[in-house]
């Protein structure tokens, strides 16, 4: 659930001045489909904002995970966006990620602080006449943190950031996501991959309902290097899928 509001959404806002939120619900179905996934949450809300001005736009998520007894854990991202071209195609780019999270252990609950990351560098965003089409790329500079917590040192890398949007049959389906690859000395190979596609149905596009603002979907978490499991590894491949709901405000 991770960092993308639909981009479609986003450059239109960019280009009409206006605003725009919206609420998502997943029911995760990693711990049913991976043995080795029996810890992983059930249940993640993201909260995503995306407000644009004359000089750029800022984007802000939140994901909050849950399981049967709470919540778990959570996450945000905030990134800031200033324009470099009349036409807002180019753009500096500077973000924020970090967060926190539990797990169990012997004779209880852990906590673990997540090791905080700053990006720089630039963005490149394109959309088609009528918006249906929309893509964007980022390619940062990204500083990790000390982490005292689990004793990880800072360190420097870079992270390739791609964000796509396509809203197709008369506006009635929508196919978005994004795909990041990073830099972390700590795993196999030293790069992370990670990339959510979704797929929506619109509900305010059928009769009748063009005033309900629910879409219905999934998403599914591809990536490597990136899931811890109930080994404390995060050294695996995995394709973990969703069954989504989502609000726009």
């Amino acid at each position: 659930m991770k960092k993308f509001f639909s981009l479609v959404i986003a450059l239109m806002a960019m280009t009409t001045s206006m605003q725009a939120q919206n609420v998502q619900l997943h029911y995760d179905l990693g711990h049913s489909l991976y043995d080795d996934l029996s810890n992983r949450q059930s249940v993640t809300t993201t909260v995503e904002m995306f407000k644009p001005d004359k000089w750029g736009s800022t984007f802000l998520f939140t994901d909050i995970d849950y399981k049967k007894d709470g919540t778990i854990g959570a996450y945000w991202e905030i990134a800031r966006e200033f324009n470099l071209t009349q036409n807002k195609q180019w753009a500096a780019h500077v973000e924020y990620n970090g967060g926190a999270g539990t797990g169990e252990a012997e004779n209880g609950y852990s906590g673990n602080r997540y090791q905080h990351a700053f990006l720089a560098g630039g963005a490149w965003n394109w959309h088609s006449q009528d918006f249906s089409k929309t893509f964007s790329v980022q390619l940062m500079y990204k500083y990790y943190f000390v982490n005292h917590h689990t004793g990880y040192r800072p360190f420097s890398g870079f992270q390739l950031t791609e964000v796509w949007g396509l809203t197709f049959a008369k506006g009635l389906c929508t196919f978005d996501g994004f795909a990041d690859l990073w830099y972390d000395p700590n795993v196999n190979g030293k790069l992370i991959f990670l990339t959510e596609p979704q797929f929506w149905v619109n509900m305010n596009k059928l009769k009748g309902w063009d005033k309900i603002n629910l879409s219905l979907g999934t998403e599914v978490e591809i990536s490597n290097n990136f899931v811890w499991n109930n080994k404390g590894k995060n050294n695996k491949f995995y394709a973990i899928p969703t069954i989504a709901a989502k609000w726009t405000f």
